[in-house]
């Protein structure tokens, strides 16, 4: 199946959205020198509404849905996203059909005043935009301040800077592929901060059935990251998915194995839960599925259902 002769991507405007896109506009138009790849960028709802926290106007959906509405009007063939940003359940319709290779997935740790958590003075304000991030802050730093921290890269720095925060953490992968790796005062280890299921991978979503395009896409998928973030993505799913809950899942392939980490803690961080699991990377999903059983049988539905799911 030979290529489209145009290509079209569709994608947020953010700089960091529009750099993932120009990134996998590269990697399609050196494959299929043909065809003329271009980028449709968008503003979505989520990107006007930013004086609210995520959580309380309907959640991540909110970064994708004008982008699925392009492809479904056939004005974009393709959409590239954050995978962190996907809903855990594809809307009808529409399916992944890429996940590309892993950026660094860990949590980074900005400031211009102090050097890591540790040297924060009991008060600090610390800004962020995620429930996760905030549980296990508040959990491990019941001292510190926790405010929201919302809007782009960009913006969130600029807060920074101007004095609202005394230190902000943000995803590492975003900084270093803006160049802004400088900024990162301490990277944040997988015991300090697991990460969100698919932090740092890219994925392509497509309308479900084009195998033209799914074949077009198909040498972007990196099977390691795939597994590692089907994994993490079937344990948020069985764990109430779509809602907003403070809940890290991280994989990575050791030894030839799939060894995924997860947890789920109240928004406090007065209680949390947390597992692991190892397997055949191919069982990714069911490990993810193994992985939420074993928080539940520690109490995880109890933390669950004392969350706001709206």
């Amino acid at each position: 199946m030979s290529a489209p002769q145009k290509i079209v991507i569709a994608t947020r405007e953010s700089r960091l959205a529009m750099w993932q896109a120009i990134h996998v506009q590269g990697r399609l138009a050196s494959l299929n020198p043909a065809s003329e790849v271009v980028i449709l960028g968008m503003t979505t709802r989520g990107d006007q509404i930013l004086d609210r926290p995520l959580a309380e106007i309907g959640g991540k959906g909110l970064f994708i849905k004008e982008l699925e509405v392009a492809m479904q009007a056939g004005e974009a063939h393709l959409a590239v996203h954050s995978m962190k940003d996907v809903p855990m359940t594809m809307p009808e319709g529409f399916v992944l059909a890429a996940i590309s290779a892993r950026e660094n997935p860990l949590d980074a740790f900005v400031s211009n005043k102090y050097a890591g958590l540790d040297e924060l003075p009991a008060g600090a304000v610390v800004g962020t935009s995620s429930l996760r991030r905030e549980a296990t802050l508040r959990a491990r730093y019941p001292q510190l301040v926790i405010k929201s921290l919302r809007g782009n890269l960009d913006t969130r720095l600029k807060k920074l800077d101007a004095g609202e925060y005394d230190a902000i953490i943000l995803a590492a992968a975003g900084l270093i592929r803006l160049g802004l790796a400088d900024r990162v005062k301490a990277v944040l280890s997988a015991e300090q901060s697991l990460p969100a299921p698919g932090q740092g991978a890219l994925g392509i979503e497509l309308l479900a059935g084009d195998a033209a395009m799914a074949a077009v896409v198909a040498p972007l998928n990196d099977p390691d990251t795939a597994h590692c973030v089907k994994a993490e993505r079937a344990l948020s799913r069985a764990l109430g998915g779509s809602c907003q809950v403070p809940l890290g899942g991280y994989a990575i392939i050791d030894n030839g194995q799939l060894w995924l980490r997860g947890f789920v803690a109240s928004v406090d961080g007065q209680q949390m839960v947390s597992a692991e699991v190892r397997g055949a990377p191919d069982a990714d999903e069911t490990l993810g599925l193994q992985l939420a059983e074993m928080l539940r049988a520690q109490g995880a539905d109890a933390i669950l259902a004392g969350l706001a799911c709206h």
